[in-house]
């Protein structure tokens, strides 16, 4: 395996008196660095064009640019803010110093130059960019390691939910893709209302990203329901709807025992919001809790409005399977009653999108 050529770090030398230029480039050469001199500000641009330099040693009278205008230009060009300026002057006042560490110079040095002090200072600033880069590109490479675990994480979630959202629905044959539908549709539909005035501040892209996945979760504790309940094909008595509807707390009940576990997991705590408020309403008549507006978390909200409409898109063991333009029509009715009717409205734009 071949060695890796040690890359020679250059040093870009600008003063406009040639004579400090060569007594310079001969300090850079013998501290085993390229020496790059130029005598203007503008052979400056050209060079740090063609390559960028490792360390900058600038002088600070010059004429047309002088040294703090150039190295303030320096600074806010993105390219070049990270390369250190070392000052040459004559100049050692603590105001010009002051002037140039704060324009963003990191370093001194004065003239008549002593070798020993250039060659050290130059060395040292040259290791200390060397290791910002080293430690940047670390970073980088650590950030991406971070970034393929938590996308690998987030898929493992994925299918965990997902398995058991199709585990809850799995009994009733007549439920086709209820519950990817309803990820896929509560998605779209938060997306659109994060351009909404009302609900910009609430929904982020982490919310989106999270309903999406929870979302298919709002019918867990069906699970728990008998099939006589559950599979009956015609309508259910009043004692067999009060059963039917402790699926919204049992579900919530069995995610807040794992939730309490898991150091306040927001995916989980959305999840819990969906699985029990899913059937409350606007109006404050739905159940279990009787909660009314904005009471209603969220995420529910509108979870609420996508389950509606693909089971009411959908045949189910007690129901035929009604068109797009009846379910709109059923869901607009409800909007102020059973719904948010800021989500309807949004709703209704979106609605030729939306899966069933």
């Amino acid at each position: 395996m071949a060695l890796q050529e040690k890359k020679t770090e250059n040093v870009l030398i600008v003063d406009d008196v040639v004579a400090n230029l060569v007594v310079l480039t001969d300090i850079i050469k013998k501290a085993g660095y390229l020496a790059r001199p130029v005598t203007s500000v503008k052979q400056a641009m050209d060079a740090i064009e063609a390559k960028l330099p490792d360390l900058i040693l600038l002088d600070i009278t010059m004429p047309e640019i002088d040294g703090f205008e150039y190295c303030a230009m320096l600074k806010k060009n993105v390219k070049t803010r990270d390369i250190p300026v070392i000052f040459i002057s004559a100049m050692a006042s603590p105001e010009t110093k002051e002037k140039g560490f704060v324009i963003g110079g990191v370093d001194f040095i004065q003239k008549p130059f002593e070798e020993r002090e250039v060659s050290l200072r130059v060395g040292t600033h040259l290791k200390l960019y060397r290791m910002q880069r080293e430690l940047e590109e670390y970073n980088r490479q650590l950030q991406k390691t971070i970034n393929a675990q938590v996308r690998k994480m987030n898929e493992q979630q994925h299918l965990v939910i997902f398995a058991l959202a199709k585990m809850a629905e799995g009994r009733d044959k007549t439920s086709g893709n209820h519950a990817e539908n309803i990820g896929r549709n509560a998605r779209m539909l938060a997306m659109s209302l994060q351009f909404s005035p009302r609900f910009a501040k609430e929904i982020s892209n982490e919310f989106i990203d999270m309903i999406e996945m929870v979302a298919p979760l709002h019918d867990l504790g069906k699970i728990t329901i008998p099939d006589r309940i559950l599979l009956k094909a015609g309508k259910l008595t009043p004692a067999e709807m009060e059963v039917m509807k402790t699926h919204s707390s049992l579900g919530a009940d069995s995610l807040r025992e794992i939730y309490e576990k898991s150091s306040g997991n927001p995916m989980l705590k959305m999840a819990i919001d969906i699985t029990e408020c899913h059937h409350e309403r606007w109006d404050g008549n739905g159940y279990p809790n009787g909660l009314a507006g904005t009471q209603i978390p969220l995420a529910a909200r509108i979870t609420a409005v996508v389950d509606v409409y693909d089971t009411l898109c959908s045949e189910r063991c007690y129901k035929e399977a009604y068109s797009h333009e009846k379910a709109l029509e059923i869901i607009n009715e409800e909007a102020g009653k059973s719904f948010d009717p800021d989500i309807i409205e949004v709703f209704n734009k979106v609605q030729r999108q939306l899966k069933h």
